[in-house]
């Protein structure tokens, strides 16, 4: 084989090589990119799942009534495994997005009194939360950074500054869906340590305030009555609350004023 026709087979070959590991490169990324919506398809096929079982029936203080009995009797016998059940099955109405957290809450308080039902719930709350934060992150943040441009960034940017007590208003301050809390912060560049804190300190007096009614509901079933939900929204409740939030937002102004004097 002559010098010419041995350069025109490397040639080839090396452009051969190319397309392959083009290729390769090409089908590494889609995998990657496939994979990372795998967390969150599994979470909104759970949600679609639970509406089609109707299993949104069984959350309900009729369902609770019906079962107090069995379920006092399973707290007297198994404390610990009955309020290990109760802390996942919170845990994945959380992460699953699931209708009838206040009411999950309030049976925590029911079965478990004030302080243990609260505790078990706000650490349950917490996981289930990081379980959305890390699928949204994962799957929905370069994808709006990528079509955002400098907007999302710039939104990052003053977020980051005061993550810790933005997370804290928005917890304390229950005009803000939850579910709407767990993703948002993903979307704005804020650690998982920092949402983490946040969310388990801001949601501990919502939390509370429905467990101390869960603890006193079994009077309420024997009258014929349930829980008011909108409890959370009277002002003896509610003001506290925005006092508390206005108290996390104290810092966030005086760095804004600070910033600005400088």
């Amino acid at each position: 084989m002559n010098s010419d026709a041995r350069a025109e087979s490397a040639e080839i070959k090396g452009a051969s090589g190319r397309r392959e590991e083009s290729g390769q490169d090409l089908d590494g990324k889609t995998g990657s990119s496939l994979q990372r919506w795998v967390p969150l398809g599994i979470l909104v096929l759970g949600l679609a799942a639970f509406f089609a079982l109707d299993l949104d029936e069984y959350v309900s203080f009729q369902t609770l009534a019906d079962n107090r009995d069995w379920l006092q009797m399973q707290v007297a016998d198994h404390l610990l495994v009955t309020a290990l059940v109760y802390a996942v099955i919170y845990a994945l109405v959380v992460a699953f997005s699931l209708p009838g957290g206040a009411i999950m809450t309030i049976t925590g308080g029911f079965l478990f009194g004030t302080f243990f039902g609260g505790s078990v719930t706000v650490i349950a709350a917490t996981i289930g939360s990081v379980a959305v934060f890390l699928a949204a992150r994962t799957a929905l943040g370069d994808v709006l950074r990528s079509r955002t441009g400098g907007a999302l960034a710039r939104m990052e940017e003053g977020f980051k500054e005061s993550a810790f007590n933005y997370m804290l208003v928005l917890r304390l301050i229950p005009i803000f869906p939850f579910v709407v809390v767990n993703i948002v912060p993903a979307l704005l560049g804020v650690s998982l340590r920092t949402y983490f804190f946040g969310t388990l300190i801001g949601i501990i007096p919502g939390t509370f305030v429905y467990a101390s009614v869960g603890a006193g509901v079994g009077a309420l079933f024997d009258r014929g009555q349930v829980p008011d939900l909108g409890i959370i929204f009277e002002w003896s409740i509610l003001g506290p609350l925005l006092g508390l939030s206005a108290l996390a937002l104290l810092p966030v102004i005086h760095r804004r004023f600070k910033k600005k004097d400088a």
